[in-house]
């Protein structure tokens, strides 16, 4: 409606559009579109959908008709067995250590046949029952137990001071500019250094006690966790940096916000890295003058001809290698739950 002015009013028409609910009794017209929380009925078209006019929103947001599904009713019952809730085979506990266990199962049973058959003589495979023997020979003797304590040892203290290490200057190489201008062409260098060579070096600078073993498993693990990490760092998003920086987070802030959550699963698959690293340098660190050990084992076997003890010795750092690894993974969960 427009006064004499020539302005148009828009009251009169607002107030036509206003909405009152209708009353309980009164009949709603066929056709008509309902609210989805039935507060208002005023839809703006009659016949499609009706978007709501005044009174509160539901969940919805929109009008519909009473004839039209909800989606809200189609959502399954949690306790219903849709695709989504089932898990898969391949997800299932049970089934993983099945399926991981096939592989042994069968080599050992190949190992079984092909070794009792004659078609390889026992000089060069002993069966599986002579390894076993072998075992229980050293365990009534104690000194199977007292190998393993030992290697285990070696191995885990030589293993936290290459990785603890390996994690500093990994930061320092991945978080500075000068660092990595100053540091990586000379451990790049010492890198490529075979494990074998360091074995007369150490023994000439520490003689043949524990501290020349520890160092040269400390090498091994090192440059595992040291590239790995470096590497992340250098890898980390630039807008999650430039956002952290926006919130005004510097420095170490800014490392534990930011930095850190984003390299951690590297970190952890640098470790377990470093720590299957360090049981193939535990061979080579039990060469210097070694008398106790998995790796003394195996090598005063060789210069006996005990293939069977050869053998068992393999086995056991394949089954103590897995068993680490196994802790380590249950760390990653953890690891990545609480930070990543």
């Amino acid at each position: 409606m427009t006064d004499a002015s020539g302005r148009t009013d828009v009251s009169g028409a607002n107030a036509g559009l206003q909405t009152r609910p209708p009353s309980s009794g009164a009949p709603r017209p066929a056709g008509s579109a309902t609210s989805a929380d039935g507060h208002f009925a005023s839809p703006v078209t009659r016949d499609g959908l009706a978007v709501a006019a005044a009174g509160t929103i539901g969940s919805s947001g929109v009008d519909r008709r009473p004839s039209e599904p909800s989606t809200e009713a189609s959502v399954a019952a949690p306790g219903s067995q849709g695709p989504a809730s089932r898990t898969r085979l391949g997800d299932r506990r049970w089934f993983r250590i099945v399926g991981g266990a096939i592989i042994p199962v069968v080599l050992l049973a190949a190992w079984q046949f092909v070794s009792t058959s004659g078609l390889v003589p026992l000089s060069m495979l002993p069966s599986p029952e002579m390894v076993w023997l072998a075992a229980v020979d050293l365990a009534e003797r104690g000194l199977l137990g007292l190998y393993i304590a030992i290697s285990t040892q070696r191995v885990f203290i030589g293993f936290a001071i290459g990785a603890a290490i390996g994690l500093i200057v990994g930061a320092v190489v991945g978080l500075s500019k000068l660092g990595d201008i100053l540091l990586s062409p000379t451990l790049g260098a010492i890198r490529a250094v075979p494990s074998l060579a360091w074995v007369p070096l150490l023994i000439l600078w520490f003689k043949i006690g524990e501290e020349s073993k520890l160092i040269l498993i400390a090498i091994g693990a090192f440059f595992p966790v040291y590239t790995i990490v470096a590497s992340a760092l250098r890898h980390v998003d630039r807008q999650l940096l430039e956002a952290g920086r926006t919130f005004g987070l510097r420095g170490v802030r800014l490392f534990g916000a930011v930095q850190l959550p984003a390299v951690v699963p590297s970190v952890v698959s640098a470790l377990r890295l470093a720590l299957a690293q360090a049981w193939l340098f535990l061979v080579a660190a039990e060469l210097i003058a070694s008398s106790m050990g998995l790796g003394f084992l195996l090598v005063d076997s060789g210069n006996n001809g005990r293939i069977d003890r050869i053998f068992l010795a393999i086995i056991l750092l394949a089954v103590l290698g897995k068993l680490s690894d196994a802790v380590l993974g249950l760390f990653e969960r953890w690891a990545v739950k609480r930070w990543a």
